[in-house]
């Protein structure tokens, strides 16, 4: 019998299709009927089908309990739970923003393969976001996936004229406006993604006006983010800004015996290593209760400013203790030179414990996420492979004479999302404190879409060379660790005191 479609689903296909006739020329019923807009209506058909109502995690009750109370802070986005707030009245639990998600990121996806001349390229783009891995994880009603679908909308509303010539119309770029404040808002660090992005989508310019936008928008989030989620919306402060100041202070003071710059004492840098509280996996030890926030109470008591200051200096002091720190936290992130089965990688199978009436999807959604856990463990799952792919076909795009390529447009977008990978991917060399895969999804999907919209470059055999070299350079490590390292522990609490001595760097 056949099962009608629930009205979280009916209203998230009225809001593509509307979304879609808001942006097309009048004049293009012939691309309304493209072949890959129905194939992303279909996906996303089947998508809100399989895995309705979302899957919640930790961070998901936790923002569905600030819709219930009404009582917002910073430590989750307050843009996020905003809209949420706003979206409540027409479903239960996760079911509103989980069919925003669905929708946003199929419209983006088939606006893009739409815009694309190669069936093939079409197919390929399409086939992207349903793999497994990416789209496990935008099934999962988070921030991070929020991004993801908001700046792929975007992106496809503009590359939908863009890539046909055609002069943006006021309706598409205040619509792609909206969608990428929204996306800046989502994420401390989506600025350092976004900014290349939205300079490259911009109609003119060469390279040094693009880096002036680039450098002035990431200037203006940075400055304006705190007034909009303060002041605009009404979030309360929760120390969240303190994090990543607190992870390096501990870092540089376990590597390097410092308490005058660090602000901590001989006995409580002897704590954080007698406790394991400096972790290269996340900062997690050093904010538990029951752990290592005791340790650090006194640093936590500083302002956000002050520790900032602390930091520098501690930085300028002790640059070898700094530069391990980060370098032995990037590679883990990047999940390069680590053990087997390091934990955060797979989407969910079944929501976090709670008591909000949030449920997850059926056993059909579970299998799937299975098949993700898989791919999550070979290179393909590996943020440093997707930079290293990332690179070289930005040199092989970027070498090429744009005389020689088949449209500029293209050209101009595939650069762009790579610059946006790329740049994600090195800002977490200075600000990063956990190295959940969920937070580097972003670069490995732009990289891939890129591939797709980038009109094939001129390689030539020593260029096949050269990327061969550095597939082997990634890769082959990457395997012997997973094979010679001992297995990462399975649990939450056995990562807490983990001893990461191996890939951390620590001194004994």
């Amino acid at each position: 019998m056949r099962v009608p479609p629930s009205r979280e689903q009916r209203w998230t296909l009225r809001g593509e299709a509307a979304m879609i006739r808001a942006v097309m020329p009048p004049a293009s019923a012939a691309s309304l009927a493209r072949p890959p807009l129905i194939v992303a209506a279909l996906l996303a058909l089947a998508t809100l089908l399989v895995f309705a109502p979302g899957y919640a995690q930790y961070d998901t009750v936790a923002q569905f309990g600030q819709v219930l109370s009404g009582a917002f802070d910073d430590w989750h986005p307050p843009a996020m739970v905003q809209l949420w707030t706003w979206l409540h009245p027409l479903g239960r639990g996760t079911a509103p923003m989980f069919a925003v998600q669905v929708a946003l990121y199929w419209t983006g996806l088939g606006l893009i393969a739409a815009a694309l001349p190669d069936r093939w390229r079409q197919a390929g783009v399409l086939a992207l976001g349903t793999s497994p891995l990416f789209l496990g994880w935008q099934v999962v009603v988070l921030k991070d996936a929020q991004m993801i679908a908001t700046a792929l909308a975007a992106t496809g509303l503009v590359a939908a004229f863009q890539l046909r010539g055609r002069p943006l119309p006021i309706a598409a770029v205040a619509i792609a406006a909206l969608l990428l404040l929204y996306a800046l808002l989502l994420r401390a660090n989506a600025v350092f993604a976004l900014a290349p992005m939205i300079a490259a989508l911009a109609p003119t310019g060469g390279i040094v006006r693009r880096a002036i936008i680039t450098v002035a928008i990431t200037a203006a989030v940075l400055a304006g983010s705190g007034t909009i989620n303060h002041r605009l919306i009404g979030s309360a402060q929760s120390g969240v800004e303190k994090t990543q100041p607190l992870f390096d202070l501990a870092g540089i003071a376990a590597r390097s015996d410092a308490t005058s710059d660090t602000g901590l004492s001989p006995s409580q840098v002897a704590q954080l290593r007698q406790r394991r509280c400096v972790s290269p996996f996340f900062w997690d030890p050093l904010g538990e209760p029951s752990h290592c926030a005791d340790v650090i109470a006194p640093l936590n008591a500083l302002p956000s400013r002050q520790l900032y200051v602390r930091l520098a200096s501690a930085v300028l002091h002790h640059p070898l203790a700094y530069a391990e720190q980060r370098l032995s936290h990037w590679n883990v992130t990047e999940r390069w030179l680590v053990p087997a089965g390091l934990p955060s990688a797979a989407p969910p199978t079944d929501d976090e414990p709670n008591d909000l009436g949030l449920v997850p999807p059926g056993r059909t959604a579970a299998q799937w996420q299975r098949l993700a856990a898989a791919l999550a463990e070979t290179p393909l799952g590996w943020p440093i492979a997707w930079l290293a792919a990332a690179v070289l076909l930005a040199v092989a795009i970027a070498s090429t004479p744009v005389a020689t390529l088949i449209g500029s447009a293209r050209h101009r977008l595939a650069l762009g999302l790579l610059a946006s990978a790329i740049a994600l991917e090195a800002s977490f060399m200075f600000v990063s404190i956990a190295s959940d895969l969920r937070y580097h999804l972003w670069p490995m999907l732009a990289t891939g879409v890129a591939a797709f919209v980038a009109p094939r470059p001129e390689m030539g055999r020593r260029g096949v060379v050269i990327a061969c070299m550095v597939a082997f350079a990634v890769i082959l490590p990457g395997v012997a660790a997973r094979a010679l390292l001992p297995a990462a522990p399975a649990t939450y609490q056995a990562m807490l005191t983990w001893d990461a001595g191996a890939i951390a760097l620590l001194p004994d």
